[in-house]
Parts: C-alpha cells; structure tokens; sequence
C-alpha cells in the first residue's frame, strides 16, 4: 500500500500539530508535523541538543516519518595519515570548536588485540606503535553510531574532524501509532518503546471567543 499524506482536502483527519514528549526527567522533544506533510524533530538533553527534519505520512493508522536524504556512510572524516618519528600512534581529532575535541572514543585494530582510549582536551589520543589495521570511532554526545576506518599499518598518525551532520537525525520508515491527540511508540534516540508524545492543545478559537 502506497504511503499518503493526511490532508483536508483528501477528507481524512488532519494530524498536524506540535506533539511533546512526556515524563522522561531532563529530556526535552518536540515533534512538528506540518500541513504540507513536512515535519521537525527537536531533541534537548542536558547540553545536547538535535534535530531531524523530512516527510511524514500515514500508513495502516501509523505515523511514517522519513528523512528527505539518507544518512551518510560516517560520521567522521580522515584527514591525512602519515609516518612520524617515535613509538606511538597518534589520534589526533581536529574542530573549529574546540570545546568538542574531548568526546571521541577510539577502539584500534592491532595484531591481537583491541586498544580502547578516550580523547584529551586537546582532542588527542595516544597508543603504543603496534601496526594498526583499523580504527573506530566514536562521538560520545551523539552516540548513535560508531565509525570505523582501514589503516595504512605503516602509518602511525591520523588526523579525523567531525562531519557536519554529526547532531543530525535521520529517519526511516520510523513508525508512530497515532490515535487522538496522542502519538505513542519509539524514541529515535531513547532506549524503549512505550514512550509517548501528546499534541498541545489549539487554544486559538478560545482566545478569539474572548
């Protein structure tokens, strides 16, 4: 069955509106569908804070949200790699704000073994030089996802930066029951599937009443 925007003009009920998130303690997330089928998704934790934007739809009585673009392959990106004097391999993460550099985890591939070490302030980590195959990589306030990167094993220094999506949320066939004035189901980023989210309520006709 195709998927079909719910609109006035095709007779069916119109679920647009602003849905909140309810009784998760410091967490704070909207959900906007709007008219033209588009939507907004806004999420705020702690210092954090994400957005997602697409289309929805509605398919078997369930909310369908889709990204309008689909989530790249990573999250980070390589910039150089080469051979340094020493008996260390270097990680070495790179950012205009320099207030992120400290939340990257790195598990690295060697003959053997898993190495795992955490970013300094300076966004740098360190391992012992042991020929590593591949790295992969972690952004600890968004951790949705690791990404992972082949080596050149007689490098010893590599250099990442964040790509610019990194806060970004992407949806696919992510599904919502709906039912009135309510949506109920998953969270794209909390653990559990009985969350749910209640519309705020159009005040409007009673302010003009008044």
């Amino acid at each position: 069955m195709m998927m079909e925007p719910v609109t006035a003009q095709t007779g069916k009920k119109d679920f647009s509106g602003v849905y909140f998130l309810q009784g998760v303690m410091e967490t704070a997330s909207v959900l906007e569908l709007k008219k033209d089928s588009s939507f907004e998704f806004f999420f705020s934790q702690g210092a954090l804070d994400r957005g997602g934007k697409g289309k929805w739809s509605v398919k078997n009585g369930q909310l369908v949200l889709n990204s309008v673009g689909t989530r790249p392959a990573k999250d980070y990106f390589m910039v150089s790699s080469k051979a340094i004097p020493g008996n260390e391999t270097v990680i070495q993460m790179v950012d205009e704000n320099t207030m992120i550099l400290s939340y990257s985890d790195a598990k690295l591939t060697v003959p053997g073994e898993v190495l795992k070490e955490s970013s300094n302030s300076q966004g740098e980590i360190r391992f012992p030089k042991k020929n590593a195959t591949n790295i992969e990589l972690l952004f600890v306030l968004c951790p949705d996802r690791p990404s992972v990167f082949s080596l050149n094993k007689d490098h010893n220094y590599f250099e990442f930066r964040l790509e610019p999506w990194i806060a970004e949320i992407f949806f696919q066939d992510f599904t919502l029951q709906l039912s009135d004035g309510l949506l109920s189901g998953r969270h794209p980023l909390l653990q559990g599937t009985d969350f749910k989210y209640e519309k705020e309520e159009d005040d409007k006709e009673e302010d003009d009443a008044h």
